[in-house]
């Protein structure tokens, strides 16, 4: 059993769950979960084996053929199950959302209302599995196109929303009949073990969903190269989805991968300038700015540029920093090693001649000196080379840079490697209208902060992945497809 009343004060020794059962091993290694808001341990994991991972998906493959079977509002009817025990533990999931991964209470509350949505969609969707009949050129022939599911699918998660994204991919790939191996990122892995209890709470069948826990090049490799896995799915890197995408070629399994972005935020000289500010405050700083979509860079119209960044500075300087189980506008980084990579990345920017409009940075002492702090910094550059506005930041670092026209600023969105989010305010209708067309991103923000709708689809461009999440192509994506030629003559 996984217990969900965590704290630094109650540390738990958290099992894996595989068809069914909790398992414990006796003299294993294990990996020491730590908060990042006061570096205590909340928790101590299993440091998973190739052999765990086998485990998990030949029970997952052992359940496939019955739970595929069920009508499909059966398996959602257990989806709702699922969701219904999330609403009945949602402070004690909140909770464990804050102290494994740092973020504000308010923000891990809005997380696992996500969670409950994602579920709920999904199990919608039950209904909506649909296939074609198509006209042969044959007499007495027609052509049959159904969906199915693929079979065993693995879940790899990112640390920055670690009840969402598991609840994003477990609830669409059960409802289409696949059975789940869940293994999420070893800094916040009692998320998704705290939703394995639940679904056995309500009653799941052994080995539909699993949930497993160690580090990617162990357990999480062992996963992609066994024969049983059908398809993956990924949120994370750009890094370790080319990673993935490599492993899975071996063996041509389905992937989906949500990665890495550098979402620009254009603002032209007609936009509603405080709508644009706090729109881009919201983007670029919730969950300390650790969000793929983030406001990682943004390019002014030069005749507003001074009013823009005059009041952008001030509401940044003005956000609340601390404890994160109180009412504070950032929690910490998730890591010491990813708080250093940003402050390493803000003076790279420095030395390549970013000016620095508001100095923060990382905060270590006082009430500070421990856990992984960082105040919000605000540059501004002149080129689209220097790296705050080149690389995928992930935290709270904001970078502007000014444009004379909205193809100049087209043209600096569009040039990077990434292309997941963007974001435009104006109000040219021309402009606007012409944004789908001339923005090479997956997904597009047009005068709104971030937040994916669950009946949409989340999905990026170029280095930011391929496949998506959400809405009715997010749910068609854990199905394949088998055509029958019907022929009665």
């Amino acid at each position: 059993m996984f217990n969900l009343n965590i704290s630094s004060s109650n540390p738990v020794a958290a099992g894996i769950y595989i068809d069914g059962a909790w398992f414990h091993p006796k003299g294993r290694e294990i990996i020491e979960v730590e908060s990042p808001t006061d570096e205590s341990v909340i928790a101590s994991i299993v440091d998973g084996t190739a052999d765990d991972a086998a485990m998990a998906v030949e029970a997952a493959q052992k359940a496939f053929t019955g739970w595929a079977g069920r009508p499909a509002i059966e398996r959602a009817r257990l989806v709702m199950e699922l969701a219904s025990e999330v609403q009945a533990n949602h402070e004690a999931l909140a909770r464990i959302v804050t102290l494994e991964q740092g973020k504000p209470i308010a923000q891990a509350r809005g997380e696992i209302d996500a969670v409950i949505t994602f579920l709920t969609y999904a199990a919608e969707n039950a209904r909506r599995i649909e296939g074609d009949i198509v006209a042969s050129d044959n007499l007495n022939e027609e052509i049959q196109i159904r969906r199915h599911p693929y079979g065993v699918v693995v879940g790899l998660t990112a640390w920055n929303y670690p009840a969402a994204l598991a609840a994003r991919k477990l609830g669409p790939a059960l409802v289409a009949g696949n059975t789940f191996v869940l293994m999420a990122h070893e800094h916040t892995p009692l998320s998704g073990l705290a939703l394995a209890q639940l679904a056995h709470n309500a009653g799941f069948p052994a080995g539909v969903f699993n949930s497993i826990t160690g580090r990617g090049r162990v357990a999480g490799q062992a996963m992609l190269e066994h024969p049983l896995t059908a398809m993956v799915t990924m949120t994370g890197s750009t890094r370790a989805g080319k990673e993935i995408f490599r492993t899975a070629a071996d063996t041509i399994k389905t992937v989906r991968l949500e990665l890495g972005g550098k979402a620009p935020f254009i603002v032209m000289d007609d936009a509603d300038i405080d709508a644009a500010v706090a729109a881009a405050v919201l983007a670029r700083y919730t969950n300390c700015g650790q969000i793929c979509t983030c406001n990682e860079r943004m390019y002014l119209h030069s005749s507003i540029a001074d009013e823009f960044m005059g009041k952008f500075v001030a509401a940044s300087q003005a956000l609340t920093i601390g404890d994160p189980m109180a009412a504070v506008d950032l929690g910490p980084k998730i890591s010491r090693f990813e708080r250093d990579k940003v402050a390493g990345v803000i003076a790279a920017s420095v030395e390549a001649g970013a000016e620095v409009l508001l100095e923060g940075g990382i905060l270590d002492s006082g009430q500070y000196a421990q856990g992984h702090w960082m105040a919000p910094t605000v540059l501004s550059v002149k080129n689209n080379k220097i790296p705050a506005i080149r690389d995928e930041v992930f935290g709270p670092v904001a970078v502007a840079m000014t444009v004379d026209s909205f193809d100049e600023a087209v043209a600096l969105a569009n040039d990077t490697q990434y292309g997941l989010s963007a974001y435009l305010f104006t109000k040219n209708f021309k402009h606007i209208q012409l944004a789908p067309h001339v923005l090479k991103f997956g997904e597009l923000y047009l005068n709104r902060s971030n937040g994916e709708a669950v009946q949409g689809f989340h999905t990026g461009w170029g280095m930011s992945g391929l496949g998506g999440e959400d809405g009715k192509y997010g749910f068609d994506g854990y199905m394949r497809k088998q055509t029958s030629y019907l022929n009665w003559d």
